[in-house]
């Protein structure tokens, strides 16, 4: 479903987790007239099929693809990777135990970044990671954690020491940070989604 080729100085969008409830509103928000960088030319990846409640008309190529799958992720995005310009982690997977939720959800985003990156030419320039309140609060799901932790008090900033516990968040920041200066990176953490 492929709607067109992309010139070289265009913004080309890789939406990871686009079926999601953040997804969907990025991909929304990339196709408005007033969005920075447009016109974007926007693919969209999850690992299940677009459901048919999605419009097609919001994304010019959906890829189906298992980021934990190194050989799957190369084999879906280096037809593409060499256009992509600006990745949009909104993905997740998550489990009781953090150190399970750190090694799944870097083991996906490095997967998908080191495709991008070994593209001929890659184009690849920035990152926006999509994390959350968790970052102030700790693993607070982890049950072998229960009781033990101490979170940041609210009114949450941004410039906050990280906790000492584990932390899929920090792990996926660290892991775009070690792409500087080549790839320039951007967190958002939003409260409840």
């Amino acid at each position: 479903m492929e709607k067109e080729n992309s010139s070289s100085d265009e913004s080309v969008a890789l939406i990871v987790g686009v079926t999601g409830m953040a997804g969907f509103s990025l991909a929304e928000a990339l196709q408005k007239p007033t969005t920075p960088g447009r016109p974007w030319k926007v693919y969209g990846v999850a690992r299940r099929p677009l459901p048919d409640w999605f419009p097609s008309s919001l994304i010019d190529c959906f890829i189906s693809l298992d980021a934990l799958d190194c050989a799957d992720t190369a084999n879906k995005l280096s037809p593409v990777a060499h256009e992509i310009t600006h990745v949009f982690w909104v993905s997740i997977q998550v489990h009781e135990n953090e150190e399970v939720n750190i090694s799944m959800n870097s083991t996906m985003l490095a997967n998908v970044l080191n495709t991008l990156k070994s593209a001929t030419p890659s184009a690849i320039r920035h990152v926006t990671l999509l994390t959350g309140t968790k970052h102030y609060m700790g693993p607070i799901f982890d049950p072998s954690l229960a009781g033990k932790l101490v979170h940041h008090e609210p009114p949450f900033k941004e410039d906050m020491d990280r906790l000492p516990y584990p932390n899929f968040y920090y792990a996926l920041e660290d892991l775009v940070a070690s792409y500087l200066p080549s790839i320039t990176h951007s967190v958002h953490r939003s409260s409840i989604i």
